[in-house]
């Protein structure tokens, strides 16, 4: 009992001194719910247990987001690998996602905040009850923009990919579009109904340091910063969640320190050039040059005094 309340006040003041670090949020975090069924097994529980224990941790990160400024969430809640998935375990996570979306819909928190939920990947693929869940709660919020929660059901990134590919493909064919005009803009449109933002930061969960195609254009594209760590998702804390958003602020700047130091190098490397530049038509025009003149390439012509 004494070790159990040591933790939770190192903990209490260990969030404190990362919120005090911390002097911004990114705008989208995308995350791979990783550890459900490892949980479970480890403590001899069903994996749909562990599947409960995560959608508690779901909610709590919601909250954490809210509190944070976070404008836009993305969960990797069934992929089309789950597919695969034994029957019966299968059905069980169908009617957690039923049940789920279902509350969320109805939460009061949800349309106090004004979150709107929406789903992407290959939904067609879900069972009805699942389908109509997915429906019922893009339509109860569907007029929200206060936070967008995006929830990846059937989802795969290749197929998303290979989806918008095949859909430009069929246009270009029927002479709708021109190749040339093909660009970012024209795919962005065929991913998703509704834009989608460039992925910030994505946090997976559970150990295994690998992204599994999550969002590839959005993640991959806008060179998103990745946050691996080993609690699995029911034990997935709020300190795991700033430790991520440091690690993003940091790889940010970073990065932008990068880009700097890269400006500044090509800067430097042009006035070098046109300096050289510079002097070589000026040794050319030297004889031109009145009497008296001195004239420096780096700065202005001055008249010298006799």
């Amino acid at each position: 009992m004494l070790r159990g309340w040591v933790r939770k006040q190192f903990a209490a003041a260990y969030e404190r001194v990362l919120r005090h670090e911390l002097s911004g949020a990114p705008e989208h975090v995308a995350v791979i719910q990783d550890g459900n069924r490892r949980y479970a097994r480890e403590r001899g529980d069903d994996p749909s247990d562990g599947h409960r224990a995560g959608a508690q941790t779901t909610e709590d990160v919601l909250d954490w987001c809210a509190e944070l400024g976070v404008a836009e969430l993305t969960l990797y809640a069934f992929s089309t690998e789950n597919f695969d998935r034994p029957p019966e375990e299968r059905e069980r996570l169908f009617d957690l996602l039923e049940r789920k979306l279902t509350e969320f819909a109805d939460a009061e928190r949800v349309h106090d905040q004004e979150v709107r939920i929406r789903a992407i990947g290959e939904t067609s693929r879900l069972p009805e009850r699942v389908r109509d869940a997915v429906d019922y709660a893009e339509r109860r919020t569907a007029g929200y923009d206060g936070f967008t929660l995006n929830i990846a059901l059937a989802y795969g990134g290749r197929a998303e990919l290979l989806g918008a590919a095949r859909d430009v493909a069929r246009a270009v064919e029927a002479g709708d579009l021109s190749p040339e005009d093909v660009d970012v803009a024209t795919i962005e449109r065929r991913l998703h109904d509704d834009p989608v933002r460039d992925v910030d930061l994505i946090v997976r969960t559970g150990g295994d340091e690998r992204t599994s195609n999550f969002l590839p254009w959005h993640a991959n594209g806008n060179e998103a910063a990745v946050f691996f760590c080993t609690p699995y998702w029911p034990e997935f804390s709020k300190v795991d969640f700033l430790r991520a958003i440091r690690t993003y602020e940091s790889r940010e700047a970073s990065w932008q320190r990068a880009k700097a130091e890269r400006a500044l190098a090509l800067v430097r490397a042009f006035g070098s050039v046109e300096l050289r530049e510079a002097r070589a038509v000026l040794s050319r025009l030297r004889e031109y040059v009145p009497d008296g003149v001195d004239v420096d390439v780096e700065g202005e012509e001055s008249a010298s005094a006799e």
